[in-house]
């Protein structure tokens, strides 16, 4: 089995999101780093280049195949920004949450005035209740 190549380093969180150019992003990205950081009790660590993690848990899947991973995270993308809420995501949690697409295990929103900052905070409560230990 191929291993993760998303791990997570000692590169600074501050000078990550302090370089995204698009200010409301960059406002975006700093509120739920505030917002993460609050709710998972945890410090921001950077995984790979990209990603804003906080926590960290062990999975296993069916298959055999298992690794670490952070519990709630979020990465700021050329076209949106990525809310990961591994592995929550279970459309009735979603409900009234506003204008975001979904993947696998994230959500994907233009901007945080696009949806209830409320429901947010109840999903990534959710996420992190489902990745204790």
């Amino acid at each position: 089995m191929s291993e993760l190549k998303t791990k997570p380093n000692k590169k600074s969180v501050k000078k990550f999101i302090d370089s995204i150019d698009d200010e409301r992003k960059k406002n975006d990205c700093m509120e739920l780093l505030k917002l993460m950081e609050e709710l998972s009790g945890g410090k921001p660590v950077m995984w790979g280049d990209s990603i804003v993690g906080f926590g960290k848990y062990h999975y296993v899947y069916k298959s055999g195949r298992e690794g670490d991973w952070f519990r709630i995270g979020f990465s700021p993308r050329k076209q949106n920004i990525a809310i990961y809420l591994m592995p929550c995501k279970e459309e009735k949690n979603l409900e009234g949450l506003g204008k975001y697409k979904n993947g696998k295990s994230c959500l994907y929103i233009n901007r945080l005035s696009d949806i209830n900052l409320n429901i947010l905070k109840k999903v990534l409560k959710r996420a992190l209740s489902l990745t204790e230990h």
